[in-house]
């Protein structure tokens, strides 16, 4: 045994003092979707609703053991993080700052006051989790406390491993394969050392937000790079750099097991998830499960596990989270119609739908002549067959219209 797995298990075993382990469960919807033995390591079941927790714990123990008098610590994160130092910081006695974006969603940031009480102190700065980052880095430095990274610290590393750790003990058999979200790198980081030291012939994948591929953009420049943007739509892994000890552990990853989930498909996924399953999942929390579709060829016949690292997902996003999943599927387009301006020219119009299509928008946004006007429409339909026809018809009647779907300069504007 490696000395990384020696310290990974002791990680492990020091938690059993304060939570129980997280369930590894076999999911009969997604084995059966794909032909194969799927599992999920519930990491949203954790006592904070993700594997964060493990980090934090294991850090801010070890520290403590080695520097019993500096009981301060600070951290910045775009809530998972968070939630997991608020609650081991209240379990040790000791005091913490904790930076989050100002984008935070409020849920995260309700439940992190609730795990740390008095133990902790809230500070809501910056856009993005980098900018939190900074400022939190710069107070920690000015106020002598001790900085709990997210990801990029070997102790943190270490304890997230202790996913890995559990989920062989918890399976009669090496899985196949194990899929992994990748945010900052710290859980792809600590499973990937656990698991080839313990089970080298395990294939493991990770999966990034399109919108935040920080590992794939250092796997192809040979170290880390920032990534000049970035959408923080899937907060909890819309990281702009990967860590440089978590990439230290990464390097060696061939690019084609990296994969990419865009933000727009990972909201079906998590409808998927909540209606069928009843599992609710936020979006960095669903990546390992929105690539199986992608994968079916690959993983039939296998046994996979799936790390769903968090559960923490706001329910007012749940309209937005709908909106994208159709938007994804082809259910739902808005348009930019030119319509006459005279009598019956709203009925002509609604005369070119077709059985399956309603529509969702109608906004008039502006005349551009005399006599026509522009108008916003959001028109949903049964299957993304359907629009092909409307937009015949459209054309066939002489409208002048524009598909703004995919515009995202325009509809950021106007959707």
């Amino acid at each position: 045994m490696s000395d990384f797995a020696t310290a990974a298990r002791a990680a492990e075993q020091a938690m059993r003092d304060v939570f129980p382990p997280t369930p590894l469960m076999r999911n009969d919807h997604l084995s059966a979707r794909f032909g194969a033995d799927i599992w999920l390591k519930r990491e949203d079941l954790s006592p904070v609703r993700s594997y964060k927790i493990r980090g934090a714990f294991t850090a801010m123990r070890k520290h403590l053991a080695a520097h019993p008098d500096r009981r301060r610590f600070v951290c910045a994160s775009a809530g998972n993080h968070a939630q997991g130092v608020a609650w081991v910081c209240r379990h040790f006695g000791v005091t913490g700052t904790i930076f989050m974006p100002v984008t935070t969603p409020q849920q995260k940031i309700g439940k992190t006051r609730t795990f740390g009480g008095d133990a902790i102190e809230i500070v809501l700065t910056g856009d993005t989790f980098d900018q939190s980052l900074a400022a939190a880095q710069a107070f920690c430095a000015d106020a002598g406390a001790h900085f709990l990274s997210p990801f990029d610290d070997a102790d943190v590393i270490e304890g997230q491993a202790s996913v890995a750790v559990e989920m062989l003990a918890d399976l009669d058999a090496p899985p196949d394969m194990v899929i992994l979200p990748v945010g900052g790198g710290g859980l792809a980081a600590g499973v990937t050392a656990y698991l080839a030291a313990e089970m080298p012939a395990t294939e493991i994948l990770y999966v990034e937000p399109a919108g935040g591929a920080s590992l794939t953009a250092a796997l192809a420049a040979g170290h880390p790079v920032r990534l000049e943007r970035i959408d923080s739509f899937v907060d909890g892994a819309a990281v702009a750099q990967v860590g440089a000890r978590t990439f230290a552990r990464l390097a060696g990853v061939a690019p084609d097991h990296v994969l990419t989930a865009p933000e727009n498909r990972i909201c079906g996924t998590i409808l998927e998830m909540l209606n069928i399953e009843g599992i609710v999942l936020e979006p960095a929390g669903a990546l390992s499960v929105d690539v199986l579709p992608v994968l079916a060829a690959r993983i039939a016949g296998r046994r996979v596990v799936c790390v769903t690292s968090g559960g923490n997902f706001d329910f007012e996003r749940l309209p937005e989270v709908k909106e994208r999943a159709m938007r994804h599927r082809g259910l739902k387009k808005y348009l930019l119609l030119r319509l006459p301006q005279r009598p019956g020219a709203l009925r002509d119009f609604l005369g070119m739908l077709g059985p399956e299509d309603d529509i969702a928008r109608f906004e008039y946004l502006k005349k551009s002549a005399r006599n026509f006007g522009t108008v916003l429409l959001g028109i949903e339909s049964s299957g993304p067959e359907h629009f092909a026809a409307l937009f015949d018809r459209l054309h066939g009647a002489g409208y002048e219209f524009r598909d703004i779907t995919e515009d995202d300069t325009l509809a950021g504007f106007l959707i």
